[in-house]
């Protein structure tokens, strides 16, 4: 197992790059949308990697966060879904915003990415969608801020989490009120109220 590579990029291809490692060029299928966020040609590069052993060919498909390797992971675990397919996904989709669309049972978001049909996009929600929750997603939104780990696992969770059924009670879809509740930045003593004000001034933009 290559669990990363860390070198020169050395070249930007149509589907992968190739990353020289002590003289040694490993190429790695990565998504448009990773590759976009990539440095210059010449500049050093830390890239988790997944190896695929295939019986003609092994393939390492790359990623640059390790949440982003996890959640590929998770995609190709889904019956019907190869690591091609995952990593088009992930061009069409980040991991926040597949978080989102498994939550709140959003086909159409998922079948914007390319090869991926109605059926397969909702055979990837109910086969994901118990190994994810409203918690999952907010814990890691709160776990991506500058907030304590300690408290972003905690108070942050509940109060966000009933923030965003509020805001479904009130006719807001599922994904744009985890989206808005994200946005606001929640103190230790916020309370559902103030999070609520917070997330419909972020929706009226």
């Amino acid at each position: 197992m290559i669990s990363y590579i860390r070198g020169e990029l050395a070249a930007v291809e149509a589907d992968k790059v190739i990353v020289d490692v002590g003289g040694v060029g490993y190429g790695i299928y990565m998504s448009g949308q990773a590759m976009s966020l990539l440095p210059a040609a010449g500049e050093e590069v830390k890239i988790h990697t997944y190896l695929n052993v295939k019986e003609d060919a092994m393939q390492l498909f790359g990623f640059l966060t390790k949440d982003d390797l996890d959640i590929f992971r998770l995609l190709i675990g889904v019956n019907g879904i190869g690591p091609k397919g995952g990593l088009g996904i992930l061009s069409a989709l980040s991991p926040d915003d597949l978080r989102f669309a498994v939550i709140s049972n959003d086909v159409k978001a998922i079948q914007a990415a390319p090869g991926i049909g109605k059926k397969t996009a909702e055979k990837l929600i109910l086969e994901l969608k118990d190994k994810l929750s409203i918690e999952d997603v907010l814990e890691h939104a709160a776990h991506g801020d500058s907030q304590p780990a300690a408290y972003a696992a905690g108070g942050a969770n509940e109060v966000q989490s009933e923030a965003v059924q509020a805001l479904v009670a009130l006719g807001y879809g599922s994904t744009e009120s985890l989206k808005a509740v994200k946005q606001v930045d929640i103190t230790e003593d916020m309370e559902v109220g103030e999070v609520l004000k917070g997330a419909l001034k972020y929706m009226m933009y």
